[in-house]
């Protein structure tokens, strides 16, 4: 019982236990704050690059593709852990906005847009035809046209808070696309003066999918046209990938496993098929695989800021380690009347180690909530600052940023409030033993008292 009223009373009486409790608050609230917006970010990142690519990707790098895809196509829709499946073919292109002496050096992606949206999350990127995406290609000032779907940040530019300025309808606008058509074996399926094969589009809708190399670079067509262009029509059709998305219940490793097991008895049974060397370079991969380029460099930059944080605890450590040395030193007589009555080395030890216990609780739960506060109001925060001075912590016009994420992982809490009190108790450490090796003799003298 002792210890419990003496570790309380420390901390209530020394003002300078307040020091440590400021000082561990003050690193919660940064790491609190911190690590809620960067784990946000990249949460938002990681799905929007899921939503992209569906559930699992069997493709290609290769411009040239790969050949008998109708057939695996068929496998897969007989199987009950399929949800949706969608053939995609990529290449690279030249767009020319008819009347003027711009090129853009984009992709293209050719879809069935109600296809695509079954396997992916395309359709919800939409935003004039998100209600009915088979009309995805199709302009509404004039439904006869072919049209096509351009990333936003081909189309438009985003205002200083991050708005687009979409019109009623998409601009009436034509645009040329241009790109070299390959043969199987990856030469150019035309030559003399017309190796280039050319088809007019017009504007039909923007994409949004929040990822800035798609919506900067990205150029969505119909299927058909798009096979037409890239060269992978003829007897032997040609794609570069096969987009997957499973039933909800169906585990990603699992799902993963079940089509690569398809996909090899599939080439194996295509073994002796003229253009079954395609077949070699084809890889299945989960979306985080597929999209691992991209992903990785958001997650390594979160790694970094955990060690980064991580090395700020330690300056914790030191700050607890000061003050719990000169509390000590000021209650050697104490420390000397308990050993005095009986009071083991351990039980000294537990004493300030509970104190200290105390102090990481205290100054967790204040930089928790004072985290918490801050980041429920950061957003109306860095508005006033925007109304005020013109501050933001992302530029909206050049980052694909919305609200900036403040929703707080209960788990994440728990792991920065386990911390703290660990780095307290590690602070106390060194301190507690000296106090604990103390001798009675020496601490209760007269000259010392």
């Amino acid at each position: 019982m002792y210890k419990i009223v003496l570790a309380f009373r420390y901390l209530v009486k020394r003002r300078i236990t307040y020091l440590a409790v400021l000082a561990v608050a003050l690193c919660v609230f940064i790491v609190v704050v911190v690590m809620t917006v960067l784990t946000g970010l990249v949460i938002d990142f990681r799905q929007k690059n899921h939503s992209f690519a569906g559930d699992c990707v069997v493709g290609t790098e290769s411009l040239v593709g790969f050949a008998y895809y109708e057939d695996f196509m068929k496998i897969l829709d007989g199987k009950d852990f399929v949800e949706g499946i969608s053939p995609v073919i990529k290449s690279y292109a030249l767009v020319n906005p008819v009347g003027t002496e711009r090129n853009i050096d984009v992709e293209i992606m050719g879809i069935d847009p109600v296809k695509h949206s079954r396997a992916t999350g395309f359709g919800q990127t939409l935003y004039y035809r998100k209600d009915d995406v088979s009309k995805a290609f199709e302009p509404a000032y004039d439904a006869n046209l072919l049209g096509c779907v351009i990333g936003i940040d081909l189309a438009l530019r985003r205002d200083s808070e991050g708005r687009y300025p979409y019109g009623s309808g998409p601009t009436e606008m034509a645009l040329a696309i241009s790109c070299f058509p390959l043969t199987a074996k990856g030469a150019l399926a035309k030559g003399g003066a017309g190796l280039v094969n050319t088809k007019t589009f017009y504007y039909s809708d923007n994409s949004e999918s929040g990822l800035a190399r798609v919506d900067g670079s990205m150029v969505y067509l119909p299927f058909e046209q798009t096979q037409l262009l890239c060269g992978m029509t003829g007897p032997v059709k040609r794609v570069n990938a096969i987009h997957i998305k499973f039933k909800p219940n169906v585990r990603l490793e699992a799902g993963c496993e079940k089509v690569t097991s398809l996909w090899q008895s599939f080439r194996q049974e295509k073994g002796g098929e003229k253009q079954a060397y395609l077949l070699e370079k084809v890889t299945v991969q989960g979306w985080k695989e597929y999209r691992r380029g991209f992903i990785a460099a958001m997650e390594k930059e979160q790694t970094m800021m955990t060690v980064m944080f991580g090395l700020v605890g330690i300056t914790t450590v030191f700050i607890v380690l000061v003050v719990f040395y000169m509390i000590i030193s000021h209650k050697s007589k104490d420390i000397g009347i308990l050993k005095s009555i009986g009071v083991s080395n351990w039980n000294i030890i537990t004493l300030f180690s509970g104190f200290a216990f105390l102090v990481g609780l205290l100054g967790s739960g204040v930089g928790v909530f004072a985290g918490w506060l801050f980041l429920l109001k950061i957003n109306r925060i860095e508005d006033w600052l925007f109304e005020r001075f013109g501050f933001q912590l992302w530029d909206r016009t050049i980052y694909a940023i919305g609200d900036i994420p403040n929703q707080v992982d209960a788990k994440v809490l728990a792991v920065i409030i386990v911390s703290a009190i660990a780095a307290c108790l590690v602070g106390a450490l060194v301190p507690s033993w000296q106090a604990a090796k103390q001798k009675p003799v020496e601490t209760l003298q007269v000259t010392q008292l």
